[in-house]
């Protein structure tokens, strides 16, 4: 893994955001548009994944597009973002986009240092994600879900459960007490990733 550090050092708010080779182009992008949305001074810590797939998989599950599965290597993942937690006067919040939303969401169901949550276009169709999640509960008292409006609507049977998953999962967090929206986009899951990544974690800033 490799670490990436963004915005103000000193700020009180620290971003954790995991990230793969391709989302670093767009980062800066991502960070000018925090800033704006925000208004608040912030730290954003990348940290790069070596395998997507493995290393953001709660558990290990079958190949739903392609041929690659899922390597279940979450808590690895977590023990090195949580490192990254360790200053108790900042305030913390962890996002991202696809299966690093869909971490994020597993992540702050096993810590209580993530203020907020900012999961844009997570991947909460993944098999058995929703049914962990009510089970374990969320410690987050600030979430963001967002979705492309195109991204249900694909042939994959699998993958076109994200809408009804998701639907699920803020019901779910409404019902346990957590400030939750749901916000579609437009356009399928390919579409705008900084700039619905910079919209999540704006809103659970504001909500600090």
């Amino acid at each position: 893994m490799r670490v990436y550090e963004y915005g103000k050092p000193a700020a009180p708010v620290v971003l954790i955001q995991p990230v793969e080779e391709h989302d670093l182009k767009e980062i800066g992008q991502e960070v000018a548009l925090i800033e704006r949305l925000s208004g608040e001074d912030f730290r954003l810590i990348a940290v790069q994944v070596d395998h997507w797939n493995a290393d953001l998989s709660p558990w290990e599950a079958p190949a739903v597009f392609g041929k690659e599965g899922f390597a279940g290597g979450a808590e690895k993942t977590f023990a090195e973002v949580t490192r990254f937690c360790t200053e108790e006067e900042k305030t913390y919040y962890i996002g991202g986009y696809s299966l690093a939303g869909l971490f994020a969401l597993w992540a702050a169901c096993r810590a209580e240092v993530f203020k907020g949550v900012a999961a844009a276009s997570p991947s909460v169709w993944f098999p058995g994600f929703a049914e962990d999640m009510r089970e374990h509960g969320i410690k987050s008292r600030a979430v963001y879900l967002s979705l492309g409006d195109r991204e249900e609507k694909t042939r994959n049977p699998v993958m076109a459960s994200v809408g009804e998953k998701i639907r699920e999962i803020e019901g779910l967090l409404h019902k346990q007490g957590v400030d939750c929206v749901l916000e579609w986009n437009p356009g399928n899951h390919f579409q705008d990733a900084a700039l619905r990544t910079a919209k999540a974690f704006a809103w659970v800033m504001k909500k600090r």
